[in-house]
């Protein structure tokens, strides 16, 4: 059986080496399907938009979303879901229709979509955190330098 040596070996980042190349990026909901924004934005938080993407370790940059409340979304979506979630207490299940939520918290909307999009494990926690949501086109973001990218 001969050995075959590997010229050019895949690059796997340490958690040290990442810390540096992380950016920030302003992207734009207004008149963006939310499912397909949704992977767009968890695709940068967990890095796979770069070359030196490592499963194991976080490389993934952060993300400012603006006009959070111009989300599309198709169908009968918006007649038809519904957010649901448990207060605690006996029969506490609660529902909240697509077009209240969208009126009372337009943020929690992409942030609920994209957190569905991560994948259920320990890096997820810390790259949601760099995850920003904003209802109209201000932002306080501006000491983080975004850089606008167009979906």
């Amino acid at each position: 059986m001969s050995k075959r040596k590997n010229k050019e070996s895949t690059l796997l980042l340490k958690k040290e080496e990442v810390g540096s190349a992380r950016r920030w990026f302003l992207l734009d909901a207004k008149g963006k399907t939310l499912g397909r924004f949704a992977t767009e934005v968890a695709t940068i938080l967990r890095g796979k938009h770069k070359t030196t993407y490592t499963p194991h370790v976080d490389g993934g940059d952060g993300v400012i979303v603006i006009n959070a409340d111009k989300i599309v979304v198709t169908g009968n979506k918006e007649a038809q879901k519904n957010y649901i979630y448990n207060t605690g207490f006996t029969g506490g299940l609660r529902e909240i229709p697509y077009h209240i939520m969208k009126g009372r918290k337009p943020e929690f909307i992409i942030e609920h979509a994209v957190k569905g999009m991560m994948p259920r494990n320990r890096l997820t926690s810390t790259q949601i955190t760099r995850l920003r949501v904003f209802a109209g086109e201000q932002h306080d973001m501006q000491a983080q330098t975004p850089c606008a990218v167009e979906i």
